[in-house]
């Protein structure tokens, strides 16, 4: 008679379905053992990373995009296909009020700035994207969520907004929808002397902005010298389609928030700057031969 404490080892079948060529085959362990039961082990990595993450984003997106029903005349002349850029709504000066309008006309890319503070001893937490206050109510307390987004397709296009909401998740929707309203467009140019070239990679010329005590200076720089600026101010330039510029920065900066609506000053007065055609070619021209 065989001993009931005695372990019976039963080498488990491997089933490989699902085979792909960029997915990792997925595979079900059968024990034999266990009377018509199936243990389903999926050994395919999440090998998406952010940029796969990025795509899951345009793919909601895109399917909103198909449900979407415009609710002002802008929006469905934009559905219709009757307005094709978003530079004709700008010259128009009609208001964008639908932040789908600008998802149907440009490829944006988001981001989020870090104006809040993880908790830590002596206030020495963890920044963060998130900013939570608390106000004192009879129930307790109500906790705030805010978060300050960007958006832009590194094309000369650029949009920043401050949303809050009693979760994140709700703050974050909030503050990007926001972003898209607020899209504009910026000048862009080689102002350097060092460089001199036709270029779209810097700014025509320096510019100053300034939120509260903050004063954000903008300087053109020559190509390969790359974002000389902060963290946070990189992912704004970024996002606007400026590779290389010095920037200067002055008061309280660790205040983000100040600090990006100096620069968002600073990438406003640039559309002040107005050129005639016949003097920006002569200027151009001085460049290239040496003159100047």
């Amino acid at each position: 008679m065989e001993n009931e404490n005695e372990v019976l080892l039963v080498e488990p079948k491997l089933i490989v379905v699902d085979e792909k060529e960029d997915v990792e085959p997925k595979l079900i362990v059968v024990d034999e053992k266990e009377e018509g039961k199936e243990r389903v082990r999926d050994t395919r990595r999440d090998t998406r990373g952010r940029k796969g993450r990025d795509n899951y984003g345009r793919f909601e997106e895109e399917k909103n995009l198909e449900g979407w029903i415009p609710k002002t005349e802008l929006g469905k002349e934009v559905k219709a296909g009757k307005i094709k850029s978003v530079d004709e709504i700008f010259e128009s000066g009609r208001k964008i009020l639908e932040a789908e309008i600008v998802d149907s006309l440009l490829n944006l890319k988001s981001d989020l700035l870090n104006v809040g503070q993880s908790k830590g001893k002596f206030g020495g937490g963890k920044r963060r994207a998130f900013k939570q206050t608390q106000k004192k109510t009879k129930e307790g307390n109500t906790p705030t969520f805010s978060v300050l987004a960007v958006v832009g397709n590194e094309q000369g296009y650029i949009g920043m907004a401050y949303g809050s909401a009693k979760e994140t998740l709700p703050a974050r929707e909030k503050a990007v929808r926001k972003a898209k309203l607020n899209i504009q467009k910026i000048q862009r140019g080689c102002g350097s002397y060092e460089c001199s070239c036709k270029e779209l990679h810097s700014i025509p010329m320096r510019v100053q902005g300034k939120c509260s005590s903050v004063v954000v200076k903008l300087m053109p720089a020559p190509q390969g010298t790359g974002l000389v600026a902060g963290d946070q101010l990189k992912k704004i330039l970024r996002l606007a389609g400026i590779k290389d510029i010095y920037t200067k920065t002055s008061g309280t900066v660790r205040t983000t928030l100040n600090t990006a609506k100096a620069c968002v000053d600073a990438l406003n007065k640039l559309n002040d700057i107005k050129f005639k055609k016949w003097k920006k070619s002569k200027i151009f021209c001085l460049l290239n031969s040496g003159e100047i």
